[in-house]
């Protein structure tokens, strides 16, 4: 039997060997974020970033979170993690966009951003908040930003910002808390919840179902 035979529904070899050549010749085209990336002060936030984005999109491939592969993997398939990596390296790693063209239209300008941030589907959405705690989740149509130019919000640890949700104004959105979908939140949300709807209400706390204003 030849070694590109394989059983039913198996990814034929020769569809493996394919992508790992494009892998290869794109990383190439990569050297330049690789040394980027070496050298910048944000190496460790990168890092971060990349483990948190494997373990979620290839949880079965634990390898990629070492090393390169996991950085090139990204780089290549996800225009969200370019956006953030150039954000996190500044000038040096935008000098190079042009070689790995971002998501035009997701926005990043929050300054204080914690590691392992995660941006799944970033269309249309805008990322302007004062602080961004460790490991949080964002969605596509998202808009986190300023009230005024100097009211902007605070995300704790673990925050999750569904799709088509808006967080608006000098608030802070505690640790752990989630924000569904399309909700509208303009007040401060506590740790530990759930909000939804427009305004915002909590729906859940500590996994337990109620119905409370903010």
């Amino acid at each position: 039997m030849s070694d590109d035979a394989t059983t039913a529904g198996a990814e034929p070899a020769w569809v493996g060997r394919l992508r790992r050549l494009r892998e290869a010749v794109g990383a190439l085209r990569l050297w330049p974020h690789r040394r980027v990336l070496a050298r910048s002060p944000a190496r460790a936030l990168v890092q971060a970033d990349v483990q948190r984005w494997c373990g979620i999109l290839y949880p079965g491939e634990h390898a990629l979170a070492r090393g390169d592969r996991g950085f090139l993997r990204l780089m290549q398939r996800h225009p969200e993690f370019r956006n953030l990596f150039y954000h996190r390296t500044g000038f040096a790693g935008r000098l190079w966009q042009p070689l790995c063209r971002p998501l035009p239209t997701l926005y990043i300008t929050t300054v204080d951003i914690g590691p392992g941030l995660y941006i799944q589907h970033g269309f249309a959405t805008i990322i302007s908040a004062r602080r961004i705690g460790r490991d949080c989740w964002i969605n596509q149509q998202v808009t986190i930003g300023f009230r005024d130019d100097r009211n902007a919000p605070s995300l704790g640890d673990g925050v999750t910002v569904n799709a088509g949700a808006k967080v608006i104004g000098a608030l802070h959105v505690g640790d752990r808390s989630k924000v569904g979908a399309n909700a509208v939140v303009v007040k401060d949300v506590p740790a530990d919840v759930t909000v939804v709807g427009v305004p915002a209400r909590i729906v859940r706390r500590n996994g337990l179902r109620v119905d409370e204003p903010l």
